[in-house]
């Protein structure tokens, strides 16, 4: 069946971050933000307006916001701790890991700049590695929102529906906003997007409207791709990844970040032991990004809807 989604106009992840965030944090007052001297940057800034008293800027210190964290989750408080992810989850990894990941402390990290579509920041401002790092992590949850309304959607479940610690990561740049509230958001639940038998499309985050864009191109050709919205690396639906492959007999993953240790190695950890089938790897091939255009960036290093469909030819190929 080929479900159309409707872009209903351009608006950043950060954006969906920051209204999931003010929304929980008036739902329930022990909800706090720490901020690192980029609030308006991550979405945040409107929860520091609405609520000033209960908003933290601590400046450019990311390890010291995480130590902050963990002492107002144990303090009975949810704190909310955003910067870029470059910073949030990997300058701070020591931290994250031994204050907040062993303690199993519920505090939410969000990690803003997630992938080379942040565009002309360049390779240092660019989180490619921060899901690799961040799934290793013991008790960690790591989410991944495909667009605006999915993120708000995703920051509002790791503050109401978690116990310990998360990682949501998400974009600068406006994208296509085309999921709805009635599709809900179930942590550790993958979405099929798009029903399909021939090949299965496994993606998350900004790559979901590339794999649907490829999807609906494909079908003209008479192939029918499964669409699989993965937004919670971890824990992963592990069952929703094998019934893809054992109906479909071939894979594709899709994200907007190193195929190492990303997306594509936690698909790849569960069909190799329950249900081995040819796969395909669409990302980031073990480089930095660069500065450019979001545009420029995400031809340059094959992150479109039509490197999928590439991917998915090549894979069909060595289809049994």
């Amino acid at each position: 069946m080929l479900t159309h989604f409707i872009n209903r106009g351009n608006k950043s992840t950060k954006l969906g971050f920051g209204e999931g965030l003010l929304e929980a944090a008036i739902l329930n007052e022990r909800v706090v933000a720490i901020g690192a001297d980029i609030t308006a940057s991550v979405g945040v800034d409107l929860f520091a307006s609405r609520f000033p008293e209960r908003f933290i800027s601590l400046g450019i210190a990311e390890q010291n916001c995480v130590g902050v964290a963990a002492g107002l989750a144990l303090s009975g408080k949810i704190p909310v701790f955003a910067t870029y992810g470059v910073f949030s989850a990997l300058r701070t990894t020591d931290q994250i890991r031994v204050s907040l990941c062993y303690n199993r402390l519920h505090a939410v990290i969000g990690g803003a700049h997630a992938g080379v579509s942040v565009g002309p920041d360049g390779a240092t401002h660019q989180a490619l590695e921060d899901i690799a790092v961040m799934r290793v992590m013991p008790n960690m949850t790591v989410l991944s929102p495909c667009d605006a309304t999915q993120a708000r959607l995703a920051t509002m479940a790791a503050i109401q529906q978690c116990r310990g610690p998360v990682y949501i990561r998400f974009g600068r740049e406006a994208m296509p906003d085309f999921t709805s509230v009635e599709m809900g958001f179930q942590i550790g639940l993958a979405q099929l997007v798009h029903e399909g038998s021939d090949i299965a499309i496994i993606a998350t985050g900004h790559m979901i409207w590339e794999a649907l864009q490829a999807a609906y191109e494909l079908e003209k050709e008479g192939i029918h791709a499964r669409v699989l919205n993965i937004h919670t690396i971890k824990p992963l639906d592990e069952t929703a990844v094998v019934i893809a492959a054992k109906e479909c007999g071939v894979l594709v993953t899709a994200e907007e970040h190193q195929v190492a240790g990303g997306l594509g190695s936690a698909v790849s950890e569960v069909i190799s032991k329950q249900y081995p089938v040819p796969i395909e790897f669409i990302g980031m091939n073990d480089r930095f990004g660069e500065s450019g255009t979001p545009h420029e960036l995400m031809q340059k290093f094959g992150l479109t809807s039509g490197d999928i469909i590439k991917g998915c030819r090549k894979a069909l190929g060595k289809k049994k």
